[in-house]
């Protein structure tokens, strides 16, 4: 019998016990009639809350606010305007606002201005006593005017006609417009008095909706998400009245609605506005610039969307923002790359190096100026540091030694036209570079050694990657490091000297390190860069490393940059590039120049050029060939200037011909037949002379020759 039983489900609400395969309309029609009611309640509460909390709904209740509040905001904005315009509350508001920020000069002219207003309404209403008398005396005077002109031209009419009815003619004629207009007013009164209210209501709804009065909740789900909105004194007052500064937010609330009188006009500024904000009395610039992401946000922007800098004015900070998203957006191409005629000057030229934030062209001096570029990895440093070095290229009287110590062939479109060029991340290639400016050093010397009015042409030393030179661990011969910061340390040391001394003779140090730190970038060689330039960095402490501590507290923030998404833009702090009066920095995005095109440039700069060899490895002083080192530097030129051939030796090899003279190249020449002669009334060598020499000199006269 237990086998055919049936098992019952029992409803925990309404204690009803079920059979399977029962359905609700089955249940229904069974359950008793205390249950129906209940269940019905149940299916109406579930209804409403699903019309409730559905979209179509919260559009709906969203569009009904928001018009509802345009029209409630027109009427304030409206009814606000008219009371000012009655009343002296704008002069009061403008008065406790120059108080609040402190300018009680602006204070007084606005007191005066509301004796003025007081004194003219006075006379307004004294006038207005005198209306109604006036009024009348108006009235009376023109009624006798006007009917007797019409009499007499009736009069006029009548004789004219021969016709005396035509003397009331005039005054009929008056009468029936009168009529007529009275006929017309009662027609249109009755929609006038329908639509009016109407009318009156939309231009209500019109200045609501233009001031933006609805909240932000009320607004389309497109506008809502807009983090675009434009900016507005109304929203700049506020977002600095929301920052958490006590004595920022009590004067802007006591200010009113005048709070905006702390901004001076806003201005495009690029791809974005700027303003400057005066700061009332006890609010120092420092807490605004310590806020500079709560600031963004209050303005519905990233943090890298706002810039803070200090102007010349006491007490003002200058606010850029930029419009939403614009950052992000690429800028054009260089112009080395679009203009391919283009040359560069480096005495009076500057580097088209990219663009400010403003949009406007970012022009760089080279002129006897190091040079400091870091940043983290992978940001763009080599291709900014490139890029200048690109367009000095197109000078051809500028000569460079480059060192890429990291070897990707970043650096090898100046194949051809740097004179020395050493590639590569090891402990050698470190060697290398350190005998290359050291080599340089030698140069300064003699150059600063040379007769007073010599002038020599530019000599830039280019380390990339500088942080590798600093922490080689590698000790030369006489025990001395060629890393680490100390005075014992020959890449320090040599980097020294040419900070020191290079820019009076024009041997300039450019440099390229990334994540600064005291090891891989001591204070003495950072310090002693003309031009400090730093792409994203980690940390403030870094920012300060790069760029110093003059520009971090002056508002450079390299710090807040975004590392992957802000490559190629820079901040910068030197005197080589335009900034703006009481800044210690400004920020650049750099014109992006990739490696083929850069290779293009290169060669159109070879091209200004003839004969130059580039030495991939820094030649050792005492194993040198002179004469092998002659027919190297003159290249495939059927003759050179013995001037010429002097300043390429010392490029080749300067520990070995850094101080040659005329003399010492007349030395080494004679006897050989290949001894400079004259060719157009200057000193010259011929090649073939000198190749014919070396192919007839025998094997072991090279050892015997070297010096």
């Amino acid at each position: 019998m237990t086998d055919n039983v049936v098992p019952l489900f029992k409803d925990p609400t309404t204690g009803t016990s079920t059979m399977p395969g029962d359905t609700p309309e089955t249940l229904a029609a069974a359950a008793p009639d205390a249950v129906r009611p209940v269940r019905r309640w149940k299916r109406t509460v579930r209804g409403l809350r699903a019309a409730v909390t559905s979209e179509r709904t919260r559009t709906a209740a969203r569009l009904v606010a928001r018009h509802g509040l345009y029209v409630l905001g027109g009427t304030r904005i409206t009814a606000k305007r008219a009371w000012d315009g009655r009343t002296g509350s704008r002069y009061e508001r403008m008065i406790r606002a120059a108080e609040a920020a402190g300018n009680f000069e602006e204070a007084k002219e606005w007191e005066d201005r509301l004796t003025r207003f007081r004194a003219a309404r006075h006379h307004r209403r004294m006038d207005l006593l005198k209306a109604p008398q006036d009024a009348v005396k108006s009235v009376a005077y023109g009624s006798g005017l006007t009917i007797g002109g019409l009499l007499l031209l009736g009069i006029v009419l009548a004789i004219a006609n021969k016709d005396a009815s035509w003397i009331l003619a005039p005054v009929n004629a008056l009468i029936g417009a009168i009529a007529a207009i009275v006929q017309i007013g009662t027609v249109v009164w009755g929609p006038a008095v329908t639509i009016g209210p109407w009318l009156a209501l939309l231009a209500l709804w019109q200045v609501g909706r233009q001031r933006q009065t609805a909240p932000r909740w009320a607004l389309p789900a497109q506008q809502r998400d807009d983090a675009g909105a434009p900016i507005t004194p109304s929203i700049v007052v506020t977002a600095l009245r929301d920052l958490g500064i006590a004595p920022l937010r009590g004067a802007i609330k006591e200010m009113g609605d005048a709070g905006a009188a702390m901004l001076g006009p806003i201005r495009i500024a690029g791809c974005g506005v700027e303003v400057d904000v005066t700061l009332p009395s006890g609010v120092s610039t420092a807490e605004v610039q310590g806020r500079r992401r709560k600031l963004a946000e209050n303005l519905a922007r990233h943090e890298h969307e706002v810039f803070i800098t200090l102007p010349t004015a006491a007490r003002t900070v200058r606010l850029w923002i930029a419009d939403s998203g614009a950052l992000d957006e690429p800028i054009g191409p260089s112009p080395l790359v679009t203009d391919e005629t283009m040359t560069a000057n480096y005495r009076t030229g500057k580097a088209p190096w990219g663009q400010d934030l403003r949009g406007d062209g970012a022009l760089m001096s080279l002129y006897q100026r190091m040079l400091l570029i870091t940043g983290l990895s992978n940001q763009g440093k080599t291709a900014a540091l490139r890029a200048l070095a690109l367009w000095l290229a197109l000078d051809k009287t500028v000569e460079f030694r480059i060192a890429d110590l990291k070897g990707v062939g970043d650096w090898d479109m100046f194949d051809g036209l740097a004179t020395t060029l050493v590639q590569g991340p090891t402990d050698d290639h470190v060697i290398q570079a350190t005998e290359m400016l050291e080599a340089g050093v030698a140069e300064m010397e003699r150059r600063i050694q040379a007769p007073p009015g010599s002038t020599f042409p530019p000599l830039v030393l280019v380390v990339d990657e500088a942080q590798v030179a600093f922490m080689c661990p590698a000790v030369g011969a006489d025990k001395r490091p060629y890393g680490g910061s100390k005075a014992t340390s020959r890449y320090f040391m040599a980097a020294r000297k040419i900070h020191n001394q290079g820019r009076a003779v024009d041997v300039l140090l450019w440099e390229g390190t990334q994540d600064p730190t005291d090891q891989n970038l001591p204070k003495l060689v950072r310090e002693g860069a003309h031009t400090r330039v730093s792409l994203a960095l980690g940390t403030e402490s870094q920012a300060r490393m790069a760029l110093g501590d003059k520009a971090v507290d002056g508002g450079a923030a390299p710090h807040l940059l975004r590392q992957g998404l802000d490559k190629g833009t820079v901040v910068v702090a030197s005197d080589g590039i335009t900034i703006p009066a009481a800044q210690a920095s400004i920020t650049v995005r750099t014109h992006y120049i990739d490696t083929d095109t850069a290779a293009v440039i290169a060669n159109r700069a070879k091209a200004l050029r003839s004969g130059v060899v580039t030495a991939h490895t820094v030649p050792d002083a005492e194993e040198h060939d002179p004469l092998a080192d002659i027919l190297t530097v003159l290249g495939t030129e059927a003759r050179v200037l013995t001037q010429e051939v002097l300043k390429r030796l010392a490029a080749l090899n300067g520990k070995a011909y850094g101080r040659w003279s005329f003399i010492d190249l007349k030395r080494v020449l004679d006897g050989t037949g290949a001894e400079p002669y004259k060719s157009d009334g200057r000193m010259v060598i011929g090649r073939d002379r000198l190749a014919r020499v070396l192919a007839n000199r025998p094997d072991d006269d090279s050892a015997s020759a070297a010096e």
